[in-house]
Parts: structure tokens; sequence; C-alpha cells
């Protein structure tokens, strides 16, 4: 990858002189200046440059006692929020407006997401959730939402009331696609989420493609809390939606969704959505963080938040975004990123080259935090060159302290399942949507946490498949991935499995 030419480098860059015969006498004159006065003569945007860097230089890493924190420490769920609820489905069945409902956010955000009215990248947006303190205030109505920068104590909005409001949950919501085409974005979100809600729309029948496809995918990551919403009531009758709630049940039956609690609501009219969020308080749990160990983030998004025409001495890091799985990340702490940065040589070997560099802000939406803990998505202000971050180039990475990440492999041993048919696919022919065995050479494309890439299968031997990956991965021995076959010009989810060794990659001195 060829390097681009550093702002400070261009910034050092003396100016060019007209040609004539009046700059080569000035140039004589600068010849003869003292030292003294040339010394003072420093181009201002380098000066302002090496003031900024002495700057973020001197940023300490913050003190803090992990052990004395949890995901409902007061001070943690008012500035962050500590638990990721995904929401799932088909394609414009309400997920984005559901998220909006809750927290007010459209994570609708690009231009042809906007255009098509799909979501196509991850969307995300923070919610908190009060419970009125008033006993006579009455339930589901003293349960409300806000977005994330609500006040910690704001008054219940039931008329008469006059009681104070107390914060219970700080969410962050994870809202993934539901176009089939889009099935590793939403499998690159399931691997952040500790419950999901499954969204099905009340004005079509149950289940559509995708909505068994997604809930076969949140199965495969282990997800046990689920929320069932029957989305659009307002569209339908009484009976329809005694007839639509009887399709769930039996869609659901035998699934990690058996016994969820359905809710019918309507996300464009915000009914019912007090009691969705008195569900997400009451039946979803907090899952239990590990805070002591070394940090751990998984890169769901990157950016670089300088606007174009900059001025040199105004350009700032790269942002990465994600979900930080473990540990606590704090302000002026030495990170490191891999794999880093991905190249082949001549040859077609592969380097990498992990990026290090510090953290000079941690935001949570507009939130700015001095430590970030578990749970929650959280942005990563850095010292990384931003054309590293643009676009999303880091997703699939994993941030975390310097020499503590998990190794990067090139090769995996897969220990995998299959599943019986294809999910999501409309057939009446169960010959075409059976699931054929694992073939060697084949080209699949791997979920393993955030990233996905294609791998080809080196060797199948039982339920053991090495797999080549077309770009390293960092990952634990034991991380869970998914599986999926390219069907009719789709990737289709067709199995899945966890990592029991690999090829690692020698960082040799990098390391």
């Amino acid at each position: 990858m060829a390097a681009a030419p550093s702002p400070l480098a261009q910034a050092h860059r003396p100016p060019r002189s007209d040609a004539g015969s009046d700059s080569e006498s000035d140039s004589d004159e600068h010849q003869q200046q003292p030292k003294s006065q040339a010394a003072e003569s420093v181009n201002p945007t380098v000066q302002s440059v090496q003031e900024r860097l002495a700057q973020l230089a001197l940023i300490k890493e913050v003190d803090i006692d992990t052990s004395k924190l949890d995901a409902l420490t007061p001070e943690v769920i008012a500035n962050q929020a500590t638990i990721n609820i995904g929401t799932i489905g088909h394609v414009a069945h309400g997920k984005s407006q559901t998220v909006k409902a809750i927290s007010g956010v459209h994570t609708v955000r690009f231009k042809n997401e906007l255009e098509r009215n799909i979501t196509i990248k991850l969307g995300y947006a923070n919610a908190k959730i009060y419970k009125c303190q008033n006993p006579s205030c009455e339930r589901p109505g003293s349960y409300r939402s806000y977005s994330s920068d609500k006040e910690v104590e704001p008054p219940c909005e039931v008329p008469g009331c006059g009681g104070k409001m107390k914060l219970l949950r700080h969410v962050s919501f994870v809202d993934c696609p539901g176009h089939d085409i889009l099935m590793a974005t939403m499998l690159n979100g399931a691997a952040v989420m500790d419950a999901a809600l499954l969204l099905v729309a009340a004005n079509e029948t149950c289940p559509q493609p995708q909505t068994s496809e997604h809930l076969a995918a949140i199965e495969i990551m282990k997800l046990k809390h689920i929320l069932v919403l029957q989305n659009k009531v307002d569209l339908i009758r009484e009976q329809q939606a005694d007839e639509h709630h009887q399709q769930i049940l039996q869609f659901v039956k035998g699934t990690v969704a058996d016994g969820a609690p359905i809710i019918p609501i309507s996300a464009q009219l915000r009914y019912n959505i007090d009691a969705l969020v008195e569900y997400i308080v009451t039946k979803i749990p907090v899952p239990v963080r590990d805070f002591t160990t070394a940090p751990k983030l998984i890169v769901i998004r990157s950016f670089d938040v300088n606007k174009p025409g900059s001025e040199v001495h105004e350009l700032k890091g790269g942002v990465a975004g994600g979900s930080l799985l473990k540990g606590v990340l704090k302000l002026g702490q030495e990170i490191e990123v891999r794999p880093g940065v991905v190249s082949k040589d001549a040859e077609g070997k592969i380097n990498c080259k992990p990026i290090r560099s510090k953290i000079v802000s941690l935001l949570a939406e507009k939130n700015e935090l001095k430590f970030a803990v578990p749970g929650g998505l959280i942005g990563v202000g850095t010292l990384i060159d931003p054309q590293l971050t643009r676009g999303d180039r880091l997703v699939g990475q994993v941030l975390g302290s310097k020499g503590s990440l998990p190794s990067i492999y090139t090769e995996i041993e897969v220990n995998y399942f299959l599943l019986r048919r294809l999910l999501g696919v409309r057939s009446d022919d169960k010959k075409q949507t059976k699931v054929a065995k694992l073939a060697k050479n084949e080209i699949l494309m791997v979920n393993i946490g955030s990233t996905s890439e294609g791998g080809r299968i080196i060797s199948v031997k039982g339920d053991l498949a090495r797999i080549l990956l077309n770009t390293p991965a960092c990952t634990n021995l034991g991380e869970k991935v998914a599986l999926s076959r390219r069907i009719d010009k789709h990737w289709r989810l067709i199995g899945w499995g966890a990592v029991r060794r690999g090829l690692e990659y020698d960082l040799g001195e990098e390391a």
C-alpha cells in the first residue's frame, strides 16, 4: 500500500518562489540573515501543527479503579450505554423506525439509504430508559425512553404526576439491514449483540424469508434474550392481529425465541413503546461484564472526521467505532489495532503491520467520556492516519491495549455444523433448498467477529474444515464463525462453527 504524503511533511515543505531575478536576490538576502532571525520566521502552519501534537502528547492515561465499576454504576450509565440490543427481521418490517421511536435517533444516515429507504450499513443509536419514582404513577406509562443526551433525573411527563424519573438503563441499538444481499452486514452486527428485537410486520404473513434467516443467525450467535415485536398493528383489524399472532407462535415454536414475549406495537405512531421499554428493563438482564482484563473492542465502523479542505493544523486522527467486549478503555491509553495494514508483496506473500496509536478522545454519541466500559457503541478518537480509517476501512479489526490482543491467523480449522436446508429462500422444490456438503477448494464467506471475508476450503474431514482466509483475521480460539455460500448470486447462510486452531501469522519484531 503506497503511503500518502504526511500532512506534517507537506507542512514542512518550503513555499515555492516565483521565477525571476527578484526572488533570487531575495533568497540571497535570506541567506545573509543571522541564525536567530531565521529561527523566528518559522512557517506558522508548521508551528501550529507542532504545538497541537505537543498538546496531544501531554494527554495522560486516566487513572481509575476498574474493580469498583459495574454496568449499572450511576456515573457509567449516565454517560454511556452498557447493553447492546439488535433489531432483526425482514426488509421493511420497521426495524429502523422502531429504533427511532425508542431513541429519537434516525439510524438511516447515508444518501443511498435515504433514497431507497432501506438500511445498508449497520445503524446505531443510544437511548436512556427511565421509570417514574412516584408509586401512584401507573405502568407502563411510568416507563419512558429518551435520547442519550437527556439529563439524569428529568420530571415525569405524565399529566398531574409531578414525580421524578430514575435512570434504569442506557441501551445501544444495533440496527441491522433486513435485505437478503446484506446478510453479511447483519451477521457483523450479531457479533456485538446481547439481546435482540425480532420485528414481524402484522400486515404480511409470517415468516418472511429474512425473518427465518435472521432468527437462525442469532441462534448461531447463542443469543438467549429475544423480544418479538408485532409491528404495524395500526394497519390491520383485531381479528387479523389474532390470526397473525398465532402465525408468530407457530413460527417461533422450537426456536430460541420460543416463549419470548410478543408485543404488539406501531413504531410509526409510537403506540405501545412504553410497554416495550418496560419489557426491555424487566426481561433483558444486563450481561455480566469483565472490567479487569485487557480491553478488546470489535471495530464495526471507522471514519475520517476531517472535512474536505481542512487546514493541515486542523486535521484530526482517525476514529474507530465499535463495541467493547471486555476490559476498560481510558483516555490517553496506548493502543494497538490488529491485523492492521495488510498488504501483499510481489510474490503474493501477505504482510501484516499492526497499527499503534494513542486514545485522544472517547465518545458515546455526543457524550465525551474519560473511560469506556463494555456494552454500547463507542467512538475511539486516535492519532491514526485518517486515510486508514475512512470509509469503514478498519471494519473487522480488533482494537485493544498494546501487546494484549489475540493472534492473527491466515488459516483456520473450524469445527462446523451445517443447516439441513437453506433459510430465507422461497421454493417448493425441497432438493433445491437442501444444503450440500462442503467441498474442497470451494469458496465460502466466513464471518469472524465483525469481519466478513472470503475463504477457500483446503480440506474437509468429518466435521472439521480447514479454511484459507483471503485476508488475515485477529481472533481467539473457540470464537464463533458463520459460514455462507453463494447461491443464485446471493450469499446464503449455510452453517456455523467454532475456531479450533489455525496457522498463526508471525509478526516477528512487530509483536
